[in-house]
């Protein structure tokens, strides 16, 4: 059997969101490319893959730095020389204590657009020789509920809180808008996802109500897995379109 290949994004914590899609993608018989700024962090989560009897690669991928975005994309098309998933996983939230717009600080809010909207487009463009070449590409942007603050107007019991992570968010789901129109003659499906509050930080104690990683992962899965009549461009909650 060929392996199909996926590159995640921000997989450098084991109770992460981002490890959870790789696990279930690589138990999905994919070849999986765990990435982080950290390469320290993410190999060990690379080998524990290993050990369970799956096929997983660690790289280093900083996507404020250019040069690590390059290299990757090099290392691919050296190893494997198709990708036939790209998730958008990692993010930048530096302002959460912030409720409005008008307090935001710049530095932060460059801080979160160049992580989910800068480093994502030029991550995708990067990749886009590699996607292009697989059968039938799938690209997930890992959205958030933040982003509807600015979309809808929706109250959640602040003003704007955390305005560069939500901005951020909310421009990344203007991208995968784009690039779906872009990719549209080809093979490749562009989706967003918002998979909802999530469980990553239990030594912080995590909110009641939030999911585990490992089931809001699903929902990434779905969007990385979709068949060829699949949906483009658009943003999902619980596999259902956001407007």
């Amino acid at each position: 059997m060929t392996l199909k290949t996926a590159l995640i994004t921000g997989t450098s914590r084991e109770a992460g969101l981002g490890f959870a899609v790789a696990r279930r993608l690589a138990e999905l018989d994919h070849h999986v490319v765990l990435t982080a700024r950290d390469l320290a962090a993410v190999e060990p989560l690379a080998e524990q893959l290993r050990r369970d009897g799956y096929t997983a690669t660690a790289l280093r991928l900083d996507l404020a730095d250019r040069a690590t975005i390059d290299a990757s994309a090099e290392h691919l098309a050296r190893t494997v020389g198709h990708l036939d998933v790209l998730v958008n996983n990692a993010t930048a939230m530096p302002d959460f204590g912030i409720l409005s717009a008008l307090d935001a600080d710049m530095d932060q809010v460059r801080t979160a657009m160049e992580v989910s909207v800068i480093g994502t487009w030029a991550l995708t463009q990067a990749l886009l020789p590699l996607l292009t070449a697989a059968p039938a590409a799938r690209i997930v942007n890992v959205s958030s509920l933040s982003a509807q603050q600015i979309a809808t107007g929706l109250d959640l019991g602040a003003p704007l809180r955390s305005p560069a992570y939500s901005m951020a968010k909310y421009m990344l789901n203007a991208l995968t808008a784009v690039l779906g129109r872009a990719l549209a003659d080809t093979p490749v499906l562009v989706n967003a996802v918002d998979p909802g509050n999530t469980a990553t930080h239990p030594e912080l104690g995590d909110d009641e109500s939030d999911r585990p990683a490992a089931e809001n992962a699903l929902d990434i899965v779905w969007a990385a897995t979709l068949g060829p009549d699949g949906p483009t461009g658009g943003l999902f909650r619980d596999r259902q379109p956001v407007a």
